[in-house]
C-alpha cells in the first residue's frame, strides 16, 4: 500500500482519471468535490476493481468560506493521513473582464488560489512531521502570460505556479515533494464550463485528454519533477514566448482568445 491520496475536483476530468490510476496503483483515495452521486458512483467502481484500496467521499464546495477547514476536519474523523494532496479544482470564465459576472471571478480566485492555499496549510505541516510526503498542484500553461479576455483565470493559475516553486524550496530536506502540472487545452468539461469550447486555443483538435494529462502528471511528480509541462507544443510556445516582448505576448495571447469568425454553437452547461 503506498498510502492515502487526496484528490479535489475528483468528480470530473483530470482528478477523476488521477483517482483511477492511484487507487490502480494500490493507493487509498479520498475523492472531493461537490457531486456527490458520481463520487459514490467512483467508490463504488473503484471498490469493485480494485478492492484493496480505500475509497472515502468527501462532498466539499470549495468556493464557500471556510471549505478548507472543514475539509481538514472531515478528513480527521475519518481518522487517516494524507500522504499526497493533489490540488485539482478549478474553474475558469471567459469575456471582456469589465462585462464579466463579479461573482464568477470571486469564485474563480476562492477555488483556484484561496482553497489551495488553505487546504495546502493545513495539511502540509503532518507530512513535514512524518518526513514524507507529495503535493500535486494543478495549473496550467496560462500560468506563463497575461490572459486577455480570460484575465483573472490566467492570474489564479500564475499564482498557483509561483507558489508551488516557493514551496518546492521551501520544503528542501523535509522530505515532502511539490510539484505543479501545467498542461494545455485538456478535453473536459471545464472548456464548456468556462464558455471556451468556440475559442480558436479550445477546438477538440488541439486538446490533449484528461487520462494523458492524469497519467503523465503522476508520473512525473513521482520522479519530483517541480514544473510539468505537458506536451512538446506547450513547451516551445513557453520557450520561444520568453523570447518576445511583453506587449508581443499579450497580443498574441488575444488574438488566440478571441472567438472565430464563424462562431461555433455553443454548448450549455
Amino acid at each position: 500500500m503506498n498510502g492515502t491520496a487526496l484528490i479535489t475536483g475528483a468528480s470530473s476530468g483530470i482528478g477523476f482519471e488521477m483517482s483511477q490510476m492511484l487507487a490502480e496503483d494500490g493507493w487509498d483515495v479520498i475523492l472531493v468535490g461537490r457531486n456527490t452521486e458520481v463520487l459514490e458512483q467512483m467508490r463504488t467502481r473503484i471498490g469493485e476493481k480494485h478492492d484493496q484500496s480505500n475509497v472515502y467521499v468527501i462532498s466539499a464546495d470549495l468556493s464557500k468560506d471556510g471549505a478548507a477547514q472543514k475539509l481538514y476536519d472531515d478528513v480527521k474523523e475519518i481518522g487517516v493521513d494524507v500522504d499526497f494532496l493533489i490540488n485539482c479544482a478549478g474553474l475558469g470564465d471567459f469575456g471582456p473582464f469589465a462585462e464579466c459576472d463579479l461573482k464568477k471571478q470571486e469564485t474563480q480566485i476562492h477555488v483556484n488560489d484561496l482553497a489551495l492555499t488553505g487546504i495546502t496549510r493545513l495539511f502540509l505541516p503532518g507530512m513535514i512531521e512524518r518526513g514524507k510526503g507529495r503535493i500535486l498542484n494543478v495549473a496550467s500553461i496560462a500560468a506563463f502570460q497575461p490572459g486577455p479576455l480570460m484575465s483573472v483565470y490566467y492570474a489564479t493559475k500564475a499564482y498557483v505556479q509561483s507558489f508551488t516553486e516557493a514551496l518546492a524550496v521551501e520544503l528542501k530536506g523535509t522530505g515532502v515533494k511539490v510539484s505543479v502540472l501545467c498542461p494545455g487545452p485538456v478535453d473536459t468539461p471545464f472548456l464548456t464550463i468556462a464558455g471556451q469550447t468556440g475559442q480558436n486555443m479550445f477546438k477538440k483538435s488541439a486538446c490533449v485528454t484528461a487520462e494523458y494529462v492524469a497519467r503523465y502528471g503522476l508520473k512525473r511528480a513521482m520522479k519530483d519533477k517541480v514544473v510539468i509541462v505537458v506536451g512538446f507544443g506547450p513547451k516551445m510556445l513557453i520557450f520561444f514566448e520568453r523570447l518576445l516582448p511583453r506587449s508581443v505576448v499579450r497580443r498574441v495571447v488575444y488574438m488566440i482568445q478571441k472567438k472565430p469568425a464563424k462562431k461555433p454553437k455553443e454548448k450549455k452547461e
